[in-house]
């Protein structure tokens, strides 16, 4: 299957791997690729310049975001820092029409001026914005109307998401969300491929809120495990 990734950042390249490993044809995204291939220092988040990874990972294409989407059969995986998300996928839309655009983007405002900050390891916890009124899943949807936006995979690390073996054995729980049942599936076939075996579907993509906002529980998690597990835990809901 042919699958486009957007993004270069540290999860885009996880899902960009995995999904070469289980032979699929892939294309990544990126604003402009002689930029992101001319970069020689790491990024914001520490991980190496793009075209040393790439060049170390055969069979990934790499293009504009809008000559990725077009490459893909009907799949496209969301991995746009969410601040630049829906400016960058509207102006992709006509390469997006009619296909399923998996978001696990977090709409995180970095550096905020609150009132009362909250510090942790690496500065002020970034602010979410949207929350709890809209989400940024429901903002993607309402700016791509042709498209199937389903929510997932924002709550765990993105390694972890294509990897859930790496913590209990894969006995932990991954959540969907979205208003298309047919582009659920399709994102549930492909938690399955990379090993998910308790996907809780939570309906509609409404429900993107409740999975965007447990981003800041999730770094509490974090830190009440002393950073020692780098973010690499499950959440697994007992029925």
């Amino acid at each position: 299957m042919k699958i486009a990734v957007l993004g270069t950042g540290g999860g885009a390249r996880e899902h960009a791997a995995k999904l070469v490993g289980l032979d699929h044809e892939v294309f990544v995204g990126t604003r402009d690729p002689e930029a992101t291939l001319a970069r020689t220092e790491p990024d914001m988040m520490g991980n190496p310049p793009y075209g040393q990874w790439l060049a170390d990972h055969p069979g990934i294409t790499l293009l504009s975001f809008g000559d990725a989407a077009a490459a893909a059969d009907g799949l496209v995986i969301n991995g746009i820092d969410g601040h630049n998300a829906v400016a960058a996928l509207t102006a992709v839309a006509d390469s997006l029409e009619g296909k399923t655009l998996v978001d696990y983007a977090v709409p995180f405002v970095y550096n905020p001026d609150v009132e009362h900050p909250w510090p942790t390891p690496w500065g002020t916890m970034p602010k979410l914005d949207p929350c709890d009124t809209d989400s940024l899943g429901e903002q993607i949807q309402r700016a791509l109307p042709g498209t199937k936006v389903v929510k997932s995979f924002v709550t765990q690390e993105q390694s972890t998401v294509v990897n859930p073996r790496a913590v209990g054995n894969g006995d932990h729980t991954m959540f969907v969300a979205g208003d298309h049942a047919d582009a659920k599936q399709q994102v549930t076939e492909l938690l399955e491929s990379y090993g998910w075996t308790d996907i809780l579907d939570l309906g509609p993509l409404v429900c993107a809120r409740g999975m965007e906002m447990y981003a800041h529980m999730h770094s509490a998690i974090g830190f009440g495990l002393g950073q020692q597990s780098g973010g690499h835990f499950g959440v697994k809901v007992v029925r």
